[in-house]
């Protein structure tokens, strides 16, 4: 499963990318509104750190306005991949960017028919968002799995990119019900090599470490 990292931080990016695990980025319109950052200085900025698909959202409504977007947004470099919000107008504009060879990452999903409905209109990456459904009370991994088997039994070629991670389990879970992505937030990508144990055990080889240069 590939991991990116879900933030418009440059900061963030830049530690993420150090460590060598992260393939992509996933920004919105929430997260450069938090950074106060520009949408296109910020894509250009990321494409420099991560060597990876770099999804950018498109602000607009109408399908027409979505196009002028995206091919501006796509002109930005190779990497960057065009979010669209599952909308009718948005599965409109993801279609006629899949016949144009331009990859599409189709947001906010909550239901299998809508993943359907993006896969059929030829899009990259559909992105499930797991833990706003968890907040409703749904199970956002029945979702995904649920996602998998339809995509498996048609042979769609849509990657399931499970989004609105919340904790390092969503990951794992994640992983386990089959999704080709998880993006992930910052704060989640540093819980998940950490673990008690492992801090314990350290402590405990570098005690006996030091015992024996007395």
């Amino acid at each position: 499963m590939k991991l990116f990292i879900d933030t418009a931080n440059l900061s963030e990016i830049e530690q993420a990318a150090s460590l060598g695990v992260i393939d992509g980025v996933t920004t919105n319109p929430s997260l450069l509104a938090k950074e106060g950052a520009s949408l296109k200085q910020t894509i250009e900025k990321i494409c420099q750190l991560v060597d990876g698909p770099i999804s950018a959202e498109v602000n607009s409504e109408k399908a027409e306005e979505m196009l002028a977007e995206a091919d501006e947004l796509a002109s930005l470099h190779k990497n960057v991949v065009i979010k669209l919000p599952l909308t009718q107008e948005g599965l409109k504009a993801c279609q006629k960017l899949s016949a144009k060879n331009i990859k599409t990452n189709v947001t906010l999903v909550f239901s299998p028919n809508q993943a359907l409905l993006a896969a059929k209109s030829g899009a990259t990456y559909v992105s499930p968002f797991v833990g706003r459904l968890d907040d409703q009370g749904h199970e956002g991994m029945l979702l995904i799995e649920e996602i998998r088997r339809i995509f498996d039994l048609y042979g769609f070629n849509t990657q399931i990119l499970s989004a609105s991670i919340r904790h390092p389990n969503h990951v794992r879970m994640s992983a386990l019900s089959g999704a080709h992505v998880a993006t992930i937030p910052f704060k989640v990508l540093n819980q998940m090599y950490q673990h008690p144990l492992t801090t314990h055990g350290l402590e405990i080889f570098r005690k006996d470490f030091l015992s024996q240069q007395k």
